[in-house]
């Protein structure tokens, strides 16, 4: 049931990506010049951008100065590699694709971050905690 939660959630926001060799090359490089803490920086910019939208405010306790902590983490990484990692392979995606190459390669850094998150035994259980509300007779009367 798991699986089903995860591949569910990541298809709301799945957004098909066309890539060029360029696109795809500075995505390779962007992913392999990234740590696990690097990915967990990446995950935590996210969560907290996110705890801003007025409807996260009530269930999310962000301390004061967490947005501005981790967007200046999160744009040193972006600056790091785009300009020190992997500034060939970017000038080369951006001639190709323009910026739309840029922001597949962290789409995809992104996807890699989320998939980390989910594999902890603590994460798997909350998210698949709402399986004990699920009508599960309504559910199978879909497929009768």
């Amino acid at each position: 049931m798991f699986r089903t939660v995860v591949f569910l959630l990541a298809s709301l926001v799945a957004v098909p990506v066309f890539a060029s060799p360029d696109g795809d090359a500075v995505a390779k490089c962007i992913v392999d010049n990234t740590t696990g803490k690097d990915r967990k920086d990446l995950a935590r910019w996210v969560f907290v951008a996110m705890s801003a939208h007025p409807e996260m405010q009530s269930i999310s306790n962000i301390a004061p100065g967490a947005i501005d902590d981790v967007s200046r983490t999160a744009g040193s990484l972006f600056t790091k590699l785009l300009t020190e990692s992997c500034p060939a392979e970017t000038r080369a995606a951006l001639r190709s694709d323009g910026p739309l190459a840029i922001q597949a390669a962290f789409r995809l850094l992104g996807e890699l971050a989320m998939q980390e998150l989910m594999t902890d035994k603590n994460v798997a259980a909350a998210m698949s905690a709402f399986d004990n509300y699920i009508d599960k007779d309504k559910l199978a009367a879909l497929g009768r």
